[in-house]
């Protein structure tokens, strides 16, 4: 008796649609390694960026710091008294270094405040460029501030303020002759280096001030340095690729 076997499948080789599993597998498994390596590349390109954006800002807040020590050591040593202080940021001239006259923003006319104050732009303006400031500050801000009792000057407190640094700003520009000059210094995106504002009795270094040695802590010049940063659109390009 003749055993019958079963007729064989044919396969059509020549029809170009037909595939077996083992190639939809294959095919699958070059997508997925492919895919793969995008997304590595791209988190390697990601972390290359997060990681030049921090040493940025590391290389920026490095010069911060160099170029208040080096105005702070250099003031010291000619007995100008300076205070450095929220971290290495702020440079503070007190009013026992430089007092203004009450209700008064002229800066006063004593050789010894004048001697003082233009050893201090200068001080500032070395040190700035010794430690290439311009490409890694932003904005250095002159502020006055003042205590909180009234005055009759125009615009009150807030007037008196910004009055006050803007004196110092324009001493600086008249009586020192430095190159560049402190009104054409500007920072890494072209812009004015200096800015002068003031924040009357708002931004006390004494909230309390029950005695005249509080309130004269909080008639003072603070010269502040803020450092260039990631904008915001940075930042989310970024965070948008993690």
């Amino acid at each position: 008796m003749k055993l019958s076997r079963r007729p064989s499948v044919n396969v059509d080789e020549d029809n170009p649609y037909w595939l077996s599993f083992s190639d939809v597998l294959s095919g699958l498994l070059v997508l997925f390694i492919l895919a793969s390596l995008t997304l590595i590349l791209e988190l390697t390109k990601t972390k290359e960026e997060v990681n030049e954006a921090l040493l940025e800002i590391q290389q920026a807040e490095k010069a911060r710091f160099n170029i208040i020590n080096q105005i702070q050591q250099e003031l010291q040593k000619d007995g100008i008294l300076v205070e450095v202080i929220e971290n290495y940021t702020v440079l503070r001239i007190p009013e026992k270094q430089l007092a203004f006259a009450t209700n008064s923003d002229k800066i006063p006319e004593d050789l010894e405040t004048q001697a003082a104050v233009k050893k201090i732009g200068t001080a500032i303006h070395r040190a700035i460029l010794e430690h290439d400031g311009s490409k890694y500050l932003d904005t250095v801000f002159v502020e006055g501030h003042t205590d909180s009792r009234a005055t009759r000057l125009y615009k009150g407190n807030w007037g008196l303020s910004a009055f006050r640094a803007i004196s110092l700003w324009e001493f600086w520009n008249r009586e020192l002759d430095l190159i560049p000059a402190y009104y054409d210094m500007r920072n890494e995106s072209g812009k004015a280096l200096f800015s002068v504002s003031g924040y009357a009795a708002t931004r006390r270094a004494n909230v309390i001030e029950s005695t005249d040695e509080e309130r004269e802590k909080n008639r003072r010049i603070d010269i502040r340095f803020t450092v260039k940063k990631p904008n915001s659109l940075e930042l989310e390009d970024i965070s948008e690729k993690l």
